[in-house]
């Protein structure tokens, strides 16, 4: 007796090759889409080179600005101290503060090309130890032509001299250990004039250190010092 199992046979996977893989699938584009194509390439071509000009122009005229800003800002005029003397000093101080005097001459010096300073006021004050012991005062207004120079000259005695005694005291014993010191303070309201159009006024201040010497005269290092300006 012969028995028959029947099993059912498993299907093998078949692998294949498809031919249309073997080459890049051709896209064909019509004429209006590279007319496009080209028009979209022109215009940022045309819009990178309109950018550049005006970046181009724009930078031009920053430095042309910034040319004509250098050359039209005012600067602050520079004070020096030339000479400042106590006479009364070089002679021992026994005269006492009745006869003293101080002498002094500053100048402004305005550096500005093209560019006037007028001076509606200006003041003069000298301290010692911080504190006034006279003061000169311009009171005629003036105009400064621009690279020119204006001195500022006086002589402090009698009612604009207001050196007390003690103050006096302490000048001839600091005379005797070395130099006196004082500083000379010049205010004055001023106004740049560019052509025709004048600035807003400005409150200048100029502080110039002093000593003076055993003999009462300005010693060499302050001569002709240049004086720190700032405005308020």
């Amino acid at each position: 007796m012969t028995i028959t199992w029947n099993f059912p046979l498993p299907e093998l996977p078949v692998y294949g090759r498809n031919r249309d893989q073997d080459h890049p699938i051709k896209r064909h584009h019509s004429a209006s889409y590279y007319a496009h194509r080209v028009k979209e390439s022109l215009t940022t071509r045309v819009s990178k080179l309109i950018c550049s000009i005006f970046l181009g122009l724009l930078a031009i005229v920053g430095l042309i600005t910034f040319i004509l800003w250098l050359s039209l800002r005012p600067h602050r005029p520079r004070i020096f101290l030339n000479d400042f003397s106590v006479p009364a000093l070089g002679q021992g101080g026994s005269s006492g503060p009745e006869n003293a005097q101080i002498n002094f001459k500053v100048t402004a010096r305005n550096s500005n090309q093209g560019i006037g300073i007028y001076y509606d006021a200006s003041q003069i004050t000298v301290y010692y130890q911080e504190k006034s012991i006279g003061g000169y005062q311009v009171l005629t207004p003036f105009y400064q032509q621009p690279k020119n120079s204006t001195m500022f000259a006086s002589v402090l005695s009698g009612s604009s001299l207001t050196v007390t005694g003690s103050q006096w005291k302490h000048m001839v014993n600091d005379r005797s250990r070395g130099p006196v010191i004082f500083r000379v303070e010049l205010t004055s309201t001023i106004r740049f004039k560019i052509s025709s159009w004048n600035s807003k006024r400005h409150r200048m201040h100029a502080n110039c250190p002093v000593g003076v010497g055993y003999d009462g005269l300005l010693l060499p290092v302050y001569m002709d010092k240049r004086c720190p300006v700032y405005f308020s």
